[in-house]
């Protein structure tokens, strides 16, 4: 999803804004915003992964040691 990111931003930013209409311009916010949106989720996707990893290796070790540590 990166990926797809990163190269939305770029055709965004490659837009000459000088010569739109104000329907297009409007388009254009709509598409940075919900591309704001879309990074702030893959953001907190990858921190949540984080943390799965973290509380996962905490059950394996509570499961495999004998005083739960």
């Amino acid at each position: 999803m990166a990926d797809t990111i990163a190269e939305t931003v770029d055709l965004l930013y490659t837009i000459d804004q000088d010569h739109l209409t104000l329907d297009q311009q409007i388009a254009l916010g709509s598409a940075m915003a919900a591309l704001a949106q879309a990074e702030r989720l893959e953001l907190i996707n990858e921190r949540l992964r984080v943390i799965h990893q973290v509380l996962n290796t905490w059950a394996v070790r509570a499961a495999t040691t004998p005083d739960g540590r």
